[in-house]
């Protein structure tokens, strides 16, 4: 066959998007494929095809969950400072003898001292754990010191003043279990984990009101008044529990051990679905029909009191054993409400309410926990906790500020009032659970191997 000259016509048309085809000397010319041939089943491995997640899907790095919690530090680190200054002429109080009236905390994107501060606490101690930077723990240190610091200033100054409003209000004298519960377990926390700070006075004001001050039913369950009168929310098992559970470990006292198991019994006899696996949000003694709205964020302070409570509830204490039914069946029935994003909905099986950040967040955590703890099977539950993870850092914008949150949200009897809640990244209640879920899932993956197998993620098993 002879062979075309390097400068014959014919090969231009190479360039013209043709391809030669030279057979017993003659050329021929064919059209150009741009396009592969169609993959049908006979000749390509369809299962094997790259699904379009709309959400990472895999197993996250150790690294991958750093750079997302180092961007929340950064943003919290330089948006809540822990400074005092005069309300009108913005002027730095540093000698704490001179706080007066006029005294207030520093303003900030969020405030020192509310309930989903105290998980922001408890998070960057548990992200020191997990990932060793002491920026962390130095964080809620530094903050817990500072109001261990002044809070005898004010409390002088309330003395003789006992009508003027205080920025410690909430410090000096709690008025409700949002002001006591999170913030205690922080404090003992941090002292555990090694905080020479006098933090004991805080810790002691705030176990006094939840153990003797709170309204309680006639069978000692925690309750409000509001919005109507004996009512149970599902959030102060969260508010309580865990303060009492870091309480009996703190001084070994059984008493605060029995009452938080007792509160987590009780409310789960009246509140727990066992069919579904979830918890109602709300439970009113006065009323003989409870409508059962599945909030997402307090079936997570629920899961989550549970993991607290298991933590240091003594492997002897005859409630460990319901408790730990009772966290195998709620996640049983979370696990069936993920969506297919990995985020879970406003309320949790109405699939048309909307995905919420800080719930997904707290399951996370929670699931993960447990499988680290050895409460939950790590080959049923961890896939569907990394992909809660994989959703949630998707919702950790440049600045370091956790996106998709439900704000501070009441107690209803109907579904509008829980789907239109609105949404905010000043919604405080989003960054704890993002960075408890990032520093568990980071101890889960020192823990296990996963791998993609057939597709899937899977807990890589022994062979």
């Amino acid at each position: 066959m002879k062979s075309l000259n390097p400068t014959h016509p014919m090969l231009r048309v190479l360039k013209n998007g043709f391809v030669l085809s030279v057979f017993l000397g003659t050329v021929y010319t064919t059209s150009a494929q741009n396009n592969p041939p169609k993959g049908n089943d006979s000749n390509t491995p369809l299962h094997l095809l790259k699904p379009d997640y709309p959400v990472p899907y895999g197993s996250p790095t150790i690294e991958s969950i750093t750079t997302v919690l180092n961007r929340v530090h950064g943003y919290l680190e330089g948006s809540t400072p822990p400074q005092l200054v005069t309300k009108n002429t913005n002027e730095v109080v540093t000698e704490y003898k001179k706080i007066n009236t006029e005294t207030i905390l520093k303003p900030g994107d969020f405030r020192l001292l509310s309930y989903e501060w105290g998980v922001t606490y408890a998070g960057m101690l548990l992200a020191t754990e997990a990932t060793g930077d002491s920026r962390y723990a130095d964080y809620t240190n530094k903050r817990l010191k500072f109001i261990a610091d002044i809070t005898p200033h004010f409390r002088e100054l309330a003395k003789k003043n006992p009508q003027a409003q205080s920025p410690l209000r909430s410090v000096l004298t709690p008025h409700a279990l949002d002001d006591a519960g999170a913030m205690c377990a922080s404090l003992i926390k941090s002292v555990r984990a090694g905080n020479k700070a006098d933090l004991r006075p805080l810790i002691d004001n705030y176990i006094d009101y939840i153990s003797t001050k709170e309204l309680r039913l006639s069978d000692g369950t925690l309750a409000r008044n509001r919005p109507q009168m004996h009512t149970l929310w599902l959030d102060d098992l969260f508010m309580s529990v865990p303060a009492l559970a870091q309480m009996g470990k703190l001084t070994g006292d059984k008493k605060y051990y029995d009452d938080a198991v007792k509160q987590v019994l009780q409310f789960s006899q009246r509140m727990f679905n066992k069919e579904k696996g979830l918890y109602m949000h709300g439970w009113v003694e006065g009323m003989t029909v409870h409508p059962e709205f599945h909030w997402a964020r307090a079936n997570g302070w629920a899961i989550m009191t549970k993991v607290e409570l298991l933590d240091v509830l003594p492997e002897d204490h005859p409630g460990r054993g319901p408790v730990l039914e009772l966290l195998k069946a709620h996640a049983k029935g979370l696990a069936a409400y993920q969506s297919g994003v990995g985020f879970w909905h406003q309320l949790l099986d109405r699939e048309d309410s909307y995905l919420e950040t800080s719930a997904t967040a707290i399951y996370a955590y929670s699931i993960a926990r447990a499988i680290n703890r050895g409460w939950l099977d790590s080959l049923a539950y961890a896939p569907m906790a990394l992909l809660a993870w994989n959703a949630v850092s998707t919702k950790v914008n440049e600045k370091g500020q956790v996106e998709g949150t439900c704000v501070g949200t009441g107690m209803g009897f109907d579904p509008a009032f829980y789907y239109y809640r609105p949404i905010n990244v000043y919604a405080a209640h989003g960054y704890g659970p993002v960075l408890l879920a990032g520093a568990e899932i980071i101890q889960l993956l020192k823990k296990n191997t996963f791998e993609i197998n057939d597709s899937s993620v899977q807990l890589k098993a022994a062979r």
